[in-house]
């Protein structure tokens, strides 16, 4: 995995096990612990895919659980996951960089990013202190104790289990993006999702 990430800025990552299937970024210094998931990719276009509402049906139903809290098991998860074609992870991300498929996936991830990021660390509430050791992101440290009490709450399990409006039209018009890159209405029901990802999924085990 080390070889993986060492020519990568950052990667992808994902609790191993999470009540919300959540991926995030990290940069390619920190090594992740057992209890992260780790996809090693540093494109926008993966990052939106895999959270997508398509890739998390498809991981909550065929994923497994530890004490009812769904677990992310990638030999079932990621690695049988069909992404869009063209646009799969064994491709280089500069093989697709011009596909306007996956330009608006990336667009509407990094939107999705960026909203989360502003909402987790508000630039009022922080002060940017740089890292004594280098190479390393800028620490974020709280103005006053009155910011570092209300940032105690201002974590991911905390924005999703609220799952305010601006978080949903953000999801929403990343899942319009990717059904827009398999070439399927962006209205499918989670049913309807998972038959048309199985049906993809076969279809190209038989090509093999």
């Amino acid at each position: 995995m080390r070889a993986a990430l060492k020519p990568l800025s950052h990667y992808i990552a994902t609790p191993h096990v999470a009540k919300h299937r959540l991926f995030v970024w990290l940069p390619a210094r920190v090594l992740p612990d057992k209890m992260l998931i780790v996809i090693a990719r540093s494109d926008d276009t993966t990052f939106g895919i895999l959270h997508s509402r398509f890739h998390e049906v498809w991981a909550l139903r065929l994923g497994t659980s530890l004490g009812g809290t769904p677990r992310y098991t990638p030999t079932t998860t990621f690695e049988t996951f069909p992404f869009p074609e063209g646009l799969t992870p064994n491709l280089p991300a500069a093989d697709y960089a011009a596909d306007p498929r996956a330009q608006a996936i990336a667009q509407a991830a990094r939107r999705l990013n960026e909203l989360r990021e502003n909402w987790l660390n508000p630039p009022e509430w922080i002060r940017r202190v740089p890292e004594v050791v280098p190479g390393y992101p800028d620490r974020s440290l709280p103005v006053d104790e009155k910011a570092a009490a209300l940032l105690e709450k201002r974590t991911l399990t905390h924005l999703y289990n609220e799952r305010p409006a601006w978080l949903a039209n953000a999801h929403r018009d990343l899942d319009a993006a990717v059904a827009a890159a398999y070439g399927w209405p962006a209205d499918l029901s989670e049913e309807q999702m998972l038959r048309r990802l199985l049906e993809l999924n076969r279809s190209r085990a038989g090509r093999r």
